[in-house]
Parts: C-alpha cells; sequence; structure tokens
C-alpha cells in the first residue's frame, strides 16, 4: 500500500464540484489501467478522499463503479483492492474482443469518410513514430477507436473500452518489454490499408487476427513474467 504523495494519482480540488465521484472515477481508473496503481494494491476511501480534497461518499461511489467494470475488488479483511487476471481471464478477455471488435468494424468500413481515415491514418503515423513507451498504450486504443467510431454503435464501443481497461496495463508491459511494437505497427498498416480500401471483411479478419496474435503473444509474456 502506498501512502501520501506516493500513490501515483492526477489530483484535483473536487469540494465545489457536482461530479466528485466522477472525477474520482476517472483518476483512480487512469492510474489503474495504465499500470501506476498495481495489482493487489490497496485502495483506502480515507486516504483517497484526503488526496481529493473530498468526503468519502464520492470515493466510496467511484470505487464502486470500478468494482463494476472488473478494475477493483472486495477482499476480506483487507477492502477494496486493483484487481489483478489470471492467464485464462486475459485469453477470454481476447476472445471476446476478437468476436466483438471485428464486428464493429466490419460495420465502420462502410461509414468511413476521408476526415476519419485522415484522423486514423494521423494516429497509424503517431504510433510509427513515438518513442515514449508510456504513449503507446494511448495512442494504440486512438487509431483503433477512430475507425470504430464510424460503426455508429456506442453500446458496442462501451463493452470495447471496458474490455480494454482490463487488460490495458498488460499491454502496455507487453509492448514495452517485447517486440509488440514492431509487429502491431505491421498489423495496423494492414488493418488501415483494408479500411481504405473499403475492404470491410479484410479489416475484420485482421482485426480478429491483430487481437488473437496479441493474446497469445501477452499470455506467452505474462507466464514468463510470473515464473
Amino acid at each position: 500500500m502506498l501512502e501520501g504523495d506516493a500513490m501515483k494519482l492526477e489530483t484535483i480540488d473536487v469540494r465545489q464540484s457536482a461530479s466528485a465521484a466522477d472525477l474520482v472515477f476517472e483518476a483512480l481508473r487512469k492510474a489503474i489501467i495504465e499500470g501506476a496503481l498495481a495489482g493487489g494494491e490497496h485502495l483506502r476511501q480515507d486516504h483517497i478522499a484526503q488526496m481529493f480534497n473530498t468526503s468519502r461518499i464520492p470515493v466510496r461511489e467511484a470505487l464502486k463503479r470500478l468494482e463494476q467494470d472488473g478494475l477493483v475488488t472486495n477482499e476480506r479483511y483487507k477492502g477494496t483492492v486493483v484487481a489483478e487476471l489470471s492467464t485464462a481471464e486475459v485469453e477470454e478477455i481476447f476472445e471476446f474482443r476478437a468476436l466483438i471488435e471485428s464486428e464493429v468494424i466490419r460495420l465502420a468500413v462502410p461509414r468511413l469518410d476521408a476526415r476519419r481515415l485522415d484522423e486514423a491514418r494521423g494516429h497509424l503515423e503517431d504510433f510509427a513514430g513515438e518513442a515514449d513507451p508510456s504513449l503507446w498504450g494511448t495512442i494504440n486504443r486512438n487509431f483503433h477507436y477512430s475507425l470504430y467510431a464510424a460503426s455508429e454503435r456506442p453500446y458496442h464501443l462501451q463493452i470495447v473500452r471496458s474490455s480494454l481497461d482490463r487488460v490495458d496495463r498488460y499491454l502496455r508491459a507487453q509492448l514495452t518489454l517485447t517486440d509488440g511494437m514492431r509487429r502491431a505497427r505491421q498489423e495496423h498498416e494492414a488493418i488501415f490499408d483494408a479500411c481504405a480500401r473499403g475492404d470491410a471483411d479484410e479489416a475484420a479478419r485482421l482485426t480478429r487476427a491483430h487481437i488473437l496474435d496479441a493474446s497469445r503473444s501477452l499470455t506467452a509474456f505474462l507466464e514468463n513474467r510470473r515464473r
């Protein structure tokens, strides 16, 4: 457990805010998915409330929302802790992502216009040229979301976001510590090219393969690290 300033959160004085729970939720969510809060770390309500200069009520609400999203769990005698995933759980989440994200991009391709493709190309170039590993996860999301958004399926995208949140910190570690970036760049290029051609079936096939390849690489990485 980290105390005081050691806890890596971007905080704000929320005394005058009507959405204190939202602000605490977003700060904790960001810290968890980016790995600033590690799996198994204890989240004390009073400590977090003090950091954000608010009461425990919005903190409790924020933690409840994080639990619903699978990012924290409640353990007997310990209270709220950052959730850890088993290799089997990671594999299942990626299997689900492969199903839903391939369908989302299939729906998106016919609706992609020049503006959306230019936006996606920008994220693709950012991903290929970024040297700071701490930014890779965010740019990766931006690339995929810029294509998925054209599907006009907000519920699907909400599920995609929730699934990514649960595995994002593992993906960031894998991209940083393996050759995952090189492979991801190549696969992103192929997905973008299929979208630019208007080939929805090929974009869906490549997206599914991209996610399943990442799953295999990530689970192998996690198994090696846990040994």
